[in-house]
Formats: structure tokens, C-alpha cells, sequence
């Protein structure tokens, strides 16, 4: 008899905060999984906001209740990591939705893709679909950054693709133990953008990035102008605190060719009034994020203004 390929063993880890609707159907499509999962390892932030009847949608969940001051883009994953002894960790957000059964399947899949150069996979991701609530030219957007055919990210790719070759995303991305804990974790203290760091690092020290188009969540959001300025200021601050990764690479000219496309979008599928819609909250955006990029010149009060996590400003960094 031929011996069966070696399966490794995989848990999830799901920060949550305030967890609803979303988190229930995650758990619930989580247990209908093809791929065996070892543990569901929940980071919660604030008890007195768990709900106890989630148990009821993935039986054995393991819960650890943290405060909100102690929440970490980075380091909470990180602390969610010691407690898996599992080969493959999944990062999952608890607002995203599994498209099928095979979600799991399909990222473990990646792991056997290799660069040009042999690279082997630091981290595979997933394709994340708009949600049917979701706006127009949000969904082109989704498209955009997460279209239907999947690839493999190396070094090599930095002079054709430049910031997305670390662009990868812990909505759903499944990472290997082994290369994981040589490259150190994530970082233990970030704004946000705690995956792309890792990625970064991961891709200059000779690993790849997949990027898994057959595995799917569903995943989007329906931010008003002020939200995406704020998100925006807090990703271009976690650019400016890591020049080791980011400099050289500017975003600026990825987000001018997706406003470009999405307009013309809009106007071929019969909505150009929409257009105005989507420059104004462009502004919006490209406003936040040329003023987190400049926030070592910014008062203090203006900094609190413009992020969406105080609560990180509050333990010092500034």
C-alpha cells in the first residue's frame, strides 16, 4: 500500500472584539471544513463582550479574554501563536465568512507552490469576495486587489509589482510554524499592518508569498469618508515606522490606477453618477494617508484626531 502524503496539522486564530452575526457564521463554516483543524484559538478583547452561545457554532473553542489597552495588531497574534503547537497557524479577522468547505483545503494547498528559486511559502492567503451589501465600487476594488487567478510573490517581483509583493492580508492568511518562529513573529507593537510587515521581511529574507485564489471568504466593508481617512492615516504610519520595508516602495501610484479603473468601471456598467461618489472619498483616502505618512510633524491632538486606534497613541509610541 501506498503511504498516504503527510497532512500538517493546522489551528486558527481569531482575534475578536464585540463579536456578532458575522463571527457565528464563521464559526459555524469553520466546523464544516474539509481540512482537519486542530484548534479555533480565540483572542478576545473585553469578556463582558463575549458571547457565550458562539461555543455552540465550533464546539471545543478555546477562548482567552484580554483588555482592550492590551490588544496588539502584532503582538496579540503573536500571543495566540504560543498557545498552537500546530505546523500551520490560519489569522482569520471575526468578520470573515468562508465561501465553502474547502476554504482550509485550499490555503494548505499553497504551501506546496514554490518561487522561481525554489522559494518556499512563508505565508498563503486568501481571495476575499465583496459581501452583498456592498457597494459598487467596492466590489470592482475587491476585484482589483483579489482577482481570480492566484500567484507566487518573491524578491524577483519587486521591480514589476513593487508594494504588492508584500501585500497579503490576516483577514484570512495561513502562515508555516517553522519559518514563522525563525523570522521572529510578528511585530509585537503596531498601528496595523502587522501581515504586510511580516511579509516584507519574510520576502527579503528568500521566502514567498502565495496568494490562493481558489480559497475564499467573504469579506468587505462599507466605510463612510471619514473611516477610510482614519484607516488610511494608520496605514501610511505603519509605512513610516518601518522604512526597512516600505521605503523605496510608495502606494501612491497602486491607488491612482485603482480609482482610474473603478471610474471607467462605473461608467461602462451604467453608473457614472456614481463617479463623484468614489473621487471624493479617493480625497478622502489619499488625504489620510499623505498626513500619516508626515505624522512625526503633526501635533499630538491632530495625530489622536486622525487615527482609528487611540488606543495605540496612548501606550506611548508618539
Amino acid at each position: 500500500m501506498m503511504k498516504e502524503p503527510h497532512r500538517p496539522t493546522l489551528d486558527v486564530i481569531i482575534p475578536t472584539y464585540r463579536p456578532g452575526p458575522k463571527t457565528a457564521r464563521l464559526f459555524s463554516r469553520l466546523a464544516r471544513q474539509t481540512y482537519p483543524i486542530g484548534k479555533v484559538i480565540v483572542i478576545n478583547t473585553e469578556e463582558p463582550y463575549w458571547d457565550e452561545s458562539l461555543a455552540s457554532c465550533y464546539p471545543g473553542l478555546e477562548v482567552h479574554h484580554i483588555k482592550k489597552e492590551a490588544f496588539d495588531h502584532g503582538g496579540t497574534r503573536h500571543m495566540a501563536v504560543g498557545f498552537s503547537d500546530a505546523e500551520l497557524f490560519l489569522c482569520m479577522t471575526d468578520d470573515a465568512v468562508p465561501a465553502d468547505p474547502y476554504l482550509v483545503e485550499r490555503l494548505v494547498e499553497g504551501f506546496a507552490k514554490r518561487g522561481p528559486k525554489g522559494e518556499r511559502p512563508a505565508m498563503v492567503y486568501a481571495r476575499q469576495l465583496a459581501g452583498k451589501d456592498c457597494p459598487l465600487s467596492e466590489r470592482y476594488a475587491r476585484r482589483f486587489n483579489y482577482p481570480g487567478e492566484g500567484c507566487v510573490k518573491t524578491a524577483a517581483d519587486i521591480p514589476r509589482l513593487g508594494i504588492k509583493t508584500y501585500f497579503g492580508s490576516n483577514v484570512c492568511c495561513a502562515y508555516d510554524r517553522q519559518i514563522y518562529e525563525a523570522q521572529g513573529g510578528f511585530i509585537r507593537h503596531t498601528i496595523f499592518n502587522e501581515d504586510m510587515i511580516y511579509a516584507g521581511n519574510a520576502v527579503q529574507a528568500g521566502y514567498a508569498v502565495v496568494y490562493q485564489a481558489k480559497a475564499r471568504v467573504f469579506h468587505s466593508h462599507n466605510y463612510g469618508n471619514m473611516q477610510q481617512f482614519c484607516r488610511n492615516f494608520d496605514l501610511a504610519v505603519s509605512q513610516a515606522d518601518h522604512p526597512e520595508i516600505f521605503s523605496g516602495l510608495p502606494s501612491e501610484g497602486e491607488g491612482i490606477r485603482l480609482v482610474g479603473r473603478t471610474a471607467a468601471y462605473l461608467a461602462k456598467s451604467g453608473h457614472p453618477l456614481q463617479i463623484p461618489e468614489l473621487v471624493v472619498k479617493s480625497g478622502f483616502k489619499y488625504m489620510g494617508y499623505r498626513m500619516g505618512k508626515a505624522y512625526r510633524h503633526l501635533p499630538d491632538w491632530l495625530v489622536r484626531w486622525c487615527t482609528a486606534a487611540p488606543g495605540y497613541w496612548e501606550k506611548g509610541k508618539k
